[in-house]
């Protein structure tokens, strides 16, 4: 007996599963909060070289005071990393004639004064990260996102391991710790260890989450929560853009972007652990005892007539009673062809799409503004997604959704920088296409990977996925190289990996594999399509009582005996097995 079925007999979509997607959607509010948070907190105003308070100058006035002491770049600007050695006086009367010959052109020897009109504070002027340092401060993206990639991996092997509730605890309890010490960071070093180490259990709410969610919803209505669950990434992204409008300082931004954890942690009491997950590791009664509470909440009255303890143990098909790894990804050849292929895609996705978020200047819209069309734009993207999966697919979906992502990203290269309204909306185009294609990703691999591995499975392609957002702003520095170089990175390695996902397999209205024989047997025999469910009932076929599992069986014979019954019996037969109804073996 499949988890699918059981789901069915609790209501695979009922107030329950409901409320568990309510609880869910605060925490997730968080994450775009922290991931974006580096285009205010990290922001470089306005600025130039502190000008020394040279002899007869105070009478000028303040234009006059930077035309003699600051040179100009070659747009006519003046600099913001340069300054005169010596005041150039004669500019006063003719500002087109070059500086006299005892000057010369040096870096800012006293520091800088910045522009606190839009930012009061942030890491660039607390430490003065710009101009020879700005490296360091887009580096703060990348420390940030290390700690992230690190947290894929370390949150995906011990929700496998130790379960999805309690580690969803932990990752609450280090985002919060981490989060409030970084807002209190008084250097440099210790701001970007913190952050990154926030970063860390930021993952682990990420993936927990998301997989929490599916685990505890049938299949046909998967696409749908998927897609409403990431609405709460788009909605705390829209939340950031205001938060930032308001709070001016990088140190009270931080602390109200990571107070939610608080009211997460009191939801958590209320959060069940995954049956599903329960059941592969043969923890029968706590399973039994979170589906009785789903059954009861909704309305199912007769659950505990039909599956008792002892069901469970007899006819829920688990997996080996071992500990999985990650090297079991690429043990077998689907899985590792699954895992290398999903690996490019997680790569291309999350780096353009923080190509694109991470960079909200240059357009014609004030960055608060820019920010919030960008979270507002995923909304249609994820609805569209939620019409479009089903009809076209998640192989198709996925890669035409990159393929148009590198497009558009592209395509802004060529229109002049004086068209900033129609750079905007090529660009809110492309933030949309990037976002269609995240929320796909999300919801496909969590279909690609077996039960047993699908916590690890996730958790490696987020690891790629963060190596790729890690790289992200370094790739932003090569515009001092050649301005369309970023842009053109962007858009081969979003073209590439759409074309990677054609080497995927099609999971559309396919039944979560549980083990990983379900996923190398084709999809033919384990793997039993909705629509096939769906179908009426033809005939009812009377069973004696299925044996227990033996754990001494290979688990390859129990599976292979499965997968016969199912070729034998027609479409939505009901047997009764231990005394009750059951759809299919």
């Amino acid at each position: 007996m499949k988890f699918e079925e059981l789901l069915l007999e609790v209501d695979g979509f009922g107030k329950y599963q409901m409320l568990v997607y309510l609880m869910l959607c605060l925490p997730r509010l968080v994450i775009p909060m922290h991931f974006l948070l580096h285009n205010f907190i990290s922001a470089s105003p306005s600025h130039h070289c502190i000008i020394p308070n040279f002899t007869g100058i105070s009478n000028l006035s303040r234009d006059e005071i930077f035309l003699i002491s600051l040179p100009r770049e070659s747009d006519g600007t003046l600099s913001s990393c340069k300054m005169f050695s010596r005041p150039q006086y004669h500019l006063l009367v003719n500002s087109s004639r070059n500086m006299d010959n005892t000057s010369s052109i040096q870096s800012c020897q006293q520091g800088w004064v910045f522009d606190h009109s839009q930012y009061v504070s942030t890491t660039a002027t607390e430490w003065d990260l710009v101009c020879e340092k700005k490296g360091l401060n887009q580096a703060i993206a990348t420390f940030f996102f290390i700690g992230v990639t690190l947290g894929s991996v370390l949150f995906g092997y011990l929700s496998d391991r130790f379960g999805r509730r309690r580690i969803l605890l932990l990752a609450f309890a280090v985002t919060l710790f981490f989060g409030t010490m970084t807002a209190f960071s008084v250097s440099y070093l210790m701001f970007i260890v913190m952050r990154s180490l926030c970063g860390v259990g930021l993952t682990g709410i990420s993936i927990i989450s998301l997989i929490l969610a599916v685990e505890w919803t049938d299949i046909k209505h998967r696409t749908f929560c998927g897609t409403i669950s990431g609405i709460s990434w788009s909605i705390g992204y829209m939340i950031l853009a205001l938060l930032a409008y308001l709070i001016r300082s990088w140190h009270w931004l931080l602390l109200a972007v990571t107070s939610p954890c608080l009211l997460s942690i009191v939801i958590w009491w209320w959060l069940p652990e995954s049956a599903r997950w329960l059941l592969t590791k043969k923890e029968v009664e706590p399973a039994h005892s979170y589906l009785s509470r789903c059954a009861r909440v909704n309305g199912k009255k007769d659950f505990h007539s039909k599956i008792t303890t002892e069901v469970l143990r007899k006819t829920v098909i688990t997996d080996e009673s071992r500990n999985y790894f990650y090297w079991h990804l690429l043990k077998t050849s689907k899985l590792r062809k699954i895992t290398l292929c999903s690996a490019a895609v997680w790569f291309g996705v999350s780096f353009t799409y923080y190509g694109i978020t991470l960079n909200i200047g240059g357009f014609s819209l004030d960055p608060y503004m820019t920010q919030f069309i960008f979270g507002a734009i995923e909304i249609p993207a994820k609805v569209g997604v939620y019409f479009v999966l089903d009809r076209i697919g998640r192989r198709h979906c996925q890669a035409w959704t990159l393929i148009a992502t590198g497009f558009f990203i592209a395509l802004n290269v060529f229109i002049p920088a004086e068209h900033g309204h129609v750079r905007s909306a090529v660009a809110i185009l492309g933030k949309g296409f990037s976002e269609a294609s995240f929320t796909t990703v999300f919801l496909y691999t969590a279909e690609l990977y077996p039960t047993v591995l699908r916590q690890s499975g996730i958790g490696c392609c987020s690891f790629v996925a963060r190596i790729a957002s890690s790289l992200a702003p370094m790739i932003m520095l090569l515009d001092d190289t050649w301005r369309y170089l970023p842009p053109m990175i962007f858009s081969t390695v979003a073209g590439l990996s759409g074309m990677v996902a054609f080497l995927l397999t099609e999971t559309t209205n396919s039944q979560l594999p549980e083990t990983i024989e379900d996923v190398e047997d084709d999809g033919n025999k384990n793997i039993l399509r909705t629509k096939t469910s769906q179908e009426s009932m033809q005939t009812e076929i009377a069973l004696g009582p299925m044996s227990p599992i033996n754990t001494g069986d290979p688990l390859g014979q129990q599976q292979e005996a499965n997968s016969d019954c199912d070729m034998k019996l027609p479409p939505k037969t009901s047997l009764l097995a231990n005394g009750m109804d059951t759809s299919r073996c």
